[in-house]
């Protein structure tokens, strides 16, 4: 295990800092924003903000061993050195990126943000750099990809905290990777948890009503996002160079706020009008999307495997960014297709059922609209729509949503969809309010079921030959939060486990929920 010295990590810090006295020729072990997570020779991060401020567990965390202390508040006296911060968060990713000796100078970084479409778009990436052989990482919600290891990164996670993700890209250079395609939010973005990741390619792919009750108004959201691209002005000379390219989405509202701020290279990408990569003769079926992509005056075929007019939006950006990193067209447009899908995105159970099955992550309202609309797309008979809103989230989309899969889908089942602390029935009843007020009738086009094990199992009954069902919202996610537990749950095993009961299979069992009646 390699230890530093906390005077060179402090040297190396680029945020104002205050010591309280001498600083001492300390050792440091690991950086830990967790008290529970300290043992002996570790620094200490606290960081306030959510429900908890972490300094009033400084006391515990020198007990076990912390050999010096970073935080905000002002007057601390402490046996080990106390270092005042302006951001706890921001200090918190330097200090994990200088432990790690900068691993993302290292590797060229393709940062991928927006509010729909990040990890198919991420995918797309690694898919088509791994298909010219370049040796590339990946950081997603889903996993992080080192080689051959494939990491679960969390139940809930968004992007993960600045310790994981420096030792991430720490692992990737260790492992001969020169790229890493790191999906990246918000709230990744505005807590710092990304700071120090030096980005050489910023992807958009479209900012829309979402994460509202976090960042306050869209503009504030919109803000968050434009941190990457602002930030490749910043990125550190690198041996190898630096593309500071800004990928942009020209059909989206974003684009000319994005495009005014970027000072470094940016190219754009479009479905319709002018841009300088375009898609041509655009064909969808339930298997995938075929399309010819255009730049300038070449062109190339592309096909994805994932359905859906929209992916050719991801797909494009995709491209936009292996272009930027010297990949030809006709290479980019190959390694589309290596794509086999991503975990709970359009994704279809089949055990021989006479209508199609399928689970979505789509849990805002924009991207409910595109994956119904794709569903359309697949059948001409019913589309059966399952999906929730979660609590202690942005209530402006619960509404939404409910007008969304109202105007869209044949029959809506309203469920659960990590409540939290909220009342679930206040939360669908927000919901079938704003159903009702677009036009649909309670036991007749939508339905009210909080448990969602059996809004699944409903929508599988109800489902009759060539019909569509589809569950929004928890993707490839593992757990659903009632209170303040996550319990078990995957809209995949639950799929299965209603597919099976209605097809008389054994071996499959519908989770448990707290809203379960067995």
């Amino acid at each position: 295990m390699n230890y530093y010295r906390l005077i060179d990590l402090l040297s190396d810090l680029p945020v104002p800092w205050h010591a309280s006295h001498p600083l001492l020729d300390v050792s440091v072990r690991s950086i830990q924003y967790d008290s529970r997570r300290v043992t002996e020779g570790d620094v200490f991060v606290a960081i306030s903000g959510g429900n908890t401020d972490s300094h009033d567990f400084i006391p515990d965390a020198v007990q076990k061993g912390a050999v010096a202390v970073f935080g905000t508040r002002s007057g601390l006296m402490l046996p080990v050195p106390y270092i005042q911060v302006e951001d706890s968060r921001e200090a918190l990713a330097y200090l994990a990126a200088a432990f790690y000796d900068h691993p993302a100078r290292k590797m060229t970084v393709i940062g991928v943000t927006g509010t729909d479409g990040k990890t198919t778009t991420a995918n797309l990436v690694y898919e088509i750099l791994n298909a010219t052989g370049r040796k590339v990482g990946l950081v997603s919600t889903v996993n992080a990809v080192i080689g051959s290891e494939v990491i679960d990164t969390g139940f809930h996670v968004t992007t993960p905290e600045a310790t994981d993700v420096q030792h991430y890209l720490a692992e990737m250079v260790t492992a001969g990777m020169t790229h890493v395609v790191l999906e990246t939010t918000s709230h990744g973005l505005a807590q710092s948890r990304v700071s120090g990741c030096e980005y050489d390619v910023a992807v958009i792919t479209n900012i829309t009503h979402e994460h509202l009750d976090y960042h306050g108004s869209y503009e504030e959201y919109r803000a968050a996002k434009a941190r990457m691209f602002t930030g490749l002005a910043q990125t550190a000379e690198k041996p190898f160079g630096n593309p500071r390219l800004a990928v942009l989405n020209r059909d989206d509202i974003s684009y000319p706020y994005l495009s005014s701020l970027v000072s470094t290279n940016q190219v754009s990408y479009a479905l319709e009008g002018e841009a300088d990569l375009t898609a041509m003769e655009i064909k969808t079926t339930s298997k995938g999307v075929d399309f010819v992509v255009k730049e300038m005056e070449q062109t190339a075929n592309v096909h994805c495997n994932i359905p859906g007019r929209y992916n050719v939006s991801n797909c494009l950006a995709a491209i936009a960014a292996a272009r930027g990193l010297g990949v030809s067209l006709q290479e980019a447009a190959s390694g589309v297709s290596r794509l086999r899908g991503v975990p709970g995105r359009m994704e279809s159970i089949d055990f021989g059922q006479p209508f199609t099955a399928i689970v979505d992550f789509a849990h805002t309202p924009n991207a409910l609209k595109v994956a119904l609309e794709t569903a359309r797309e697949m059948t001409k008979r019913r589309i059966i729509a399952v999906f929730g809103s979660a609590g202690l989230r942005d209530r402006e989309k619960r509404k939404m949503m409910a007008e969304v899969s109202t105007a869209l889908a044949d029959i809506t089942i309203l469920t659960a969809e990590d409540p939290r602390t909220e009342s679930l029935e206040a939360i669908l009843e927000e919901m079938a309010s704003a159903a009702r007020a677009s036009g649909g009738s309670e036991g007749s086009t939508f339905f009210r079921i909080p448990d969602r094990g059996e809004a699944i199992r409903q929508a599988v009954n109800l489902a009759q030959p060539g019909d569509l069902v589809i569950t929004c919202g928890k993707g490839h996610e593992q757990s659903m939060c009632f209170g303040t537990v996550e319990y078990p749950w995957d809209d995949r095993i639950a799929l299965k486990a209603a597919l099976a009961e209605r097809l008389n299979l054994t071996g499959y069992q519908m989770p448990w929920l707290p809203t379960s009646n067995s």
